[in-house]
């Protein structure tokens, strides 16, 4: 344990400080959680700083890993994560500044200074969306040894930037609300405010678009921790090519997921209330994604052919 420590303060410098700061910011949220008693749209006022401080840490310390992997230092995709560094700072000094304001950093336009502040938040998530694609071709141009881990990896970069694109809808113009300098909202036919599922908030009366943006982000772990478990319990059955072809199927079935999650929110739908159209893509889903895992697994491996002398 020590010696993996050890070796993660050795990852991408920039990206390690800025894990570290989150998680202290993310002590400092949540002891404002239980003694700061303001409430800013239906929730703790310092809720907002944890959620966004834990998703640092792990977006942080998950990317700085995937650096490590790479078989070649590459300064295009350390600058990448240098940017990404700095405009995830940028976004957390806005969300933290707005919360000691006493007012929202999201969608907020009801004054000058907030308009700005919104806008600067919505540029430094530009910034790092592309930043972030950088870094996926880099990968996608150093192959990782293992063939595995390196579709994991691949699918995890790709994968996520599906789940900050889910997050659009969030600020077209059809989904602001009729309110005065309010210019989005992440529930679809209910306000945001509104009551929702025990700390993430997800709306249990209407559609969510954070759900599908959640899941998409959360690939950057998901792929690769799945590609540890095959490689760790597969046995002999699986072997590398099995496993290649695992993930393949799994990154499929899991942007998809993505794209339904999304399609239930924009639709009005609570996330534990799905009618039946959507029952029925999510059947479809389960049964496509178990009938394509079993074939890989099913398939015999082509035995050798000797050759004769």
């Amino acid at each position: 344990m020590t010696t993996a420590l050890h070796r993660a303060t050795h990852w991408h410098r920039p990206l390690m400080v800025f894990v570290l700061a989150m998680a202290v910011l993310t002590v400092v949220a949540a002891v404002g959680i239980v003694a700061d008693p303001r409430v800013l749209t239906g929730a703790p006022i310092w809720l907002k700083p944890f959620k966004f401080a834990v998703s640092f840490v792990v977006y942080g310390t998950t990317l700085a890993w995937m650096l490590s992997l790479l078989p070649r230092r590459s300064r295009v995709a350390e600058w990448a994560g240098t940017v990404i560094v700095a405009m995830s700072l940028a976004e957390m000094v806005v969300i933290v500044g707005q919360v000691l304001r006493g007012t929202t950093s999201h969608y907020n336009e009801t004054t000058p200074l907030n308009a700005a502040l919104w806008q600067v938040m919505g540029a430094s998530i530009m910034v790092l969306f592309a930043a972030h694609f950088v870094i996926g071709i880099v990968v996608l141009r150093q192959p990782i040894a293992d063939r595995a881990a390196g579709y994991a990896v691949a699918l995890g970069l790709g994968l996520s930037l599906l789940g900050m694109l889910a997050a659009i809808p969030m600020v077209l113009p059809g989904q602001a609300p009729a309110i005065g300098g309010i210019a989005g909202a992440h529930s679809v036919g209910v306000p945001d405010a509104g009551p929702g599922l025990p700390l993430v908030g997800w709306s249990t009366t209407g559609g969510d678009l954070r759900i599908g943006h959640f899941v998409g982000l959360h690939a950057l772990q998901a792929l690769p921790i799945l590609a540890i478990l095959l490689s760790r319990f597969g046995g002999t059955r699986l072997d590398e090519r099995r496993r290649v072809r695992l993930l393949v199927v799994a990154g499929g079935a899991y942007g998809v997921l993505t794209m339904v999650l999304t399609w239930q929110a924009l639709r009005g739908q609570p996330l534990l209330r799905p009618d039946a159209l959507t029952l029925a893509a999510w059947a479809a889903l389960v049964v496509a994604t178990a009938t394509a895992a079993g074939v890989v697994v099913a398939r015999r491996r082509r035995p050798d052919v000797a050759l004769a002398a």
